[in-house]
């Protein structure tokens, strides 16, 4: 075993006997063997070195928007109490959104009190209902009976016309958007505010 590695060694030896002359060419020097200019090594680093930490604070500052639902690229959050139509995120646990737990943004749109309606009409899609969803008689959006791929979807019945204390109906206007239509208010305890960045 020790003459394999030996022999290994052995035969990287100019390989990495060479990494000095290559690291000086890549650093500003005219060719191998002629002095490095660490002067492009500084100019270098005065550059990549800001880029990267600034990379490395932003990057967790920011929540990416995968949804067209929401006229935003990315957000982050925003101290403060949500009002009607903030930007609001929270974990949700659903089998259309998947088998692991995923982060949601949605605008808050029904407020503990407010009045909420849901008018049950023929599915444009056949042999099922859609339900219509109204805030204190303001359509909020329609449910669709299916989702992409023909699954079906069971949306959410209001039982006793008004926002429960402690939790928001979220959504957005677009068609496909899932959301309180499906699952009902969250929980206020469990949403972040948040603002748009992009």
């Amino acid at each position: 075993m020790l003459v394999a590695v030996w022999k290994a060694g052995k035969a990287l030896w100019p390989e990495v006997k060479l990494l000095p002359l290559r690291a000086a060419v890549a650093l500003g020097s005219a060719g191998l063997g002629e002095p490095p200019r660490p002067d492009r090594l500084r100019k270098g680093l005065g550059i990549v070195l800001p880029v990267g930490l600034a990379a490395w604070w932003a990057i967790p500052q920011v929540t990416w928007v995968m949804s067209p639902s929401i006229d935003a690229w990315a957000v982050r959050a925003a101290p403060g109490p949500i009002a009607r139509g903030d930007l609001v995120s929270f974990r949700l646990s659903h089998p259309i959104a998947g088998p692991k737990p995923v982060n949601v943004t949605k605008y808050a749109l029904c407020f503990p009190g407010d009045r909420i309606s849901m008018v049950e009409n023929p599915s444009l899609t056949g042999g099922a209902m859609d339900g219509w969803y109204y805030c204190n008689g303001r359509l909020l959006g329609v449910s669709k009976a299916r989702a992409y791929g023909g699954r079906r979807l069971d949306h959410w019945r209001p039982s006793n016309g008004r926002i429960l204390p402690g939790t928001i109906y979220v959504g957005s206007a677009h068609e496909s958007g899932f959301d309180s239509r499906y699952y009902g208010p969250v929980a206020i305890d469990r949403l972040t505010r948040m603002e748009r960045v992009l």
